[in-house]
């Protein structure tokens, strides 16, 4: 574990930040916000997934 993969370190915090956005706008009784969030976290894991399989696809992963 000596490499430290940037884009997916970065998709992760993105992803846990829209976790903590979700958990904020609950609290704040923002469904509008809450149902963002949830959209915005469903697109980055999206992402993240089939940036994954495409890596694995070339073999630089």
């Amino acid at each position: 574990m000596s490499n430290i993969k940037w884009p997916f370190l970065g998709l992760a915090v993105l992803a846990a930040a829209c976790l903590m956005g979700i958990g904020v706008a609950i609290g704040e009784q923002s469904w509008i916000g809450a149902l963002f969030s949830v959209i915005i976290l469903l697109g980055v894991m999206g992402f993240g997934f089939s940036y994954k399989a495409k890596l694995r696809r070339a073999g630089k992963l």
